[in-house]
């Protein structure tokens, strides 16, 4: 089966600033996969890379084997990212908002699947009201639905809910962990440890552009539990977080 991400050799410096290092991973379709690292570790540089926003100075990326660099436009079609920045038209309402990126990527009458994304992320009431009307979490729940619209198989989270509500993480995590059943392939990235630890089945942790760590979450729980572990204590992924990024657990 053709991976659905596939990353080798990937460089990438901005000046002196080098990004990331060489840096190769493989997600395979239907994952729930974790990309975790502190913030300047190069999580977006990499998401950035695959959606065609940069280039890497070396190294290949490919999305359901598709060459994002020489087919981007059909690359492109494979993915969906939820952007950390609120990013937003002011002047158009939340439905005319989704029928636009709709239109972007060529699909016409979309409007029963919009229908079905807005009720799952509690926006049916928004759907005329325009984009600058709504809270920071609202429109965090539209850069969700923006990035679902043409139905992408392969759906890239950045930090989707920094800065959102209880209730909204619940709901997202539903309709997400929903589509991932169905066959979507989901890659998180969160400093909410708790989410990727509940939700994703293998992690990637990024320090200062390089792969320190790739496993399984039991795995990583199991292997770099530290001293709680030694102690008999419960170990959670922030402990094995804190452990990796120290260099103790390396």
């Amino acid at each position: 089966m053709t991976a659905a991400l596939s990353i080798e050799g990937i460089s990438k410096h901005y000046g002196l600033l080098q990004a990331l290092d060489g840096v190769s991973l493989t997600i395979e379709q239907g994952e729930f996969f974790g990309l975790l690292g502190p913030n300047g570790a190069g999580k977006t540089t990499l998401i950035s890379i695959l959606a065609g926003l940069c280039r890497p100075d070396q190294g290949r990326a490919a999305i359901m084997g598709i060459n994002v660099q020489s087919k981007f436009r059909e690359a492109r079609r494979m993915l969906g990212v939820v952007p950390q920045e609120l990013v937003f038209d002011p002047f158009f309402t939340v439905r005319e908002t989704l029928r636009f990126q709709s239109g972007y990527f060529g699909i016409r009458n979309n409007d029963a699947w919009i229908d079905e994304i807005m009720a799952n992320l509690d926006l049916t009431g928004k759907a005329d009201s325009n984009m600058r009307s709504l809270s920071g979490g609202m429109k965090r729940r539209v850069l969700v639905a923006q990035a679902l619209v043409h139905r992408p198989p392969v759906i890239v989270l950045d930090e989707p809910t920094a800065g959102v509500d209880v209730e909204l993480r619940q709901s997202l995590w539903q309709f997400i962990s929903r589509l991932n059943q169905d066959g979507h392939t989901i890659v998180l990235t969160t400093h909410y440890l708790e989410e990727a630890e509940a939700l994703c089945q293998r992690i990637a942790m990024l320090k200062q552009g390089r792969i320190v760590a790739l496993d399984t979450t039991a795995n990583l729980l199991s292997r770099f539990g530290g001293a709680n572990k030694e102690n008999g204590q419960a170990v959670d992924l922030e402990d094995v977080f804190v452990n990796i990024m120290s260099g103790d657990a390396l």
